[in-house]
């Protein structure tokens, strides 16, 4: 069973910044390309930044700039550093991953999701 847990949301100041983690565990082949997703209050979920295993990255264009995604593959775990936080970033943030269970399959896996909120 494979499992997705965020950590490190929080209240910031506009302008401040924080850092998201998500680390994968459980039984599996191979961790593909991992992310971040954010779902604000009556929107739809949304991408924010991914990046595969060779270490490309995307983003969202509302977070170039501000936003980085890395990963530790070694250690299972994708980092969301946001710097230059706006009200607008406010959301749920969710890590995703897909991730090979054996050598044929792979799945799309969501953490639960961490609160993000930036406010004066």
């Amino acid at each position: 069973q494979v499992q997705l847990v965020e950590s490190g949301g929080g209240l910031v100041q506009p302008g401040g910044s924080l850092r998201l983690s998500c680390a994968a565990s459980g039984t599996f082949f191979r961790i593909y390309t991992m992310g971040w997703y954010r779902q604000a209050p009556a929107k739809q979920r949304e991408l924010v930044a991914t990046i595969t295993r060779d270490g490309s990255t995307n983003s969202a264009d509302s977070v170039k700039g501000r936003f980085t995604v890395s990963r530790d593959s070694a250690k299972n775990m994708v980092y969301l550093q946001m710097n230059s936080l706006k009200p607008e970033d406010t959301a749920v943030y969710y890590c995703n991953a897909l991730i090979g269970t054996n050598l044929f399959a792979r799945d799309n896996y969501w953490g639960q999701g961490t609160q993000v909120t930036v406010s004066s």
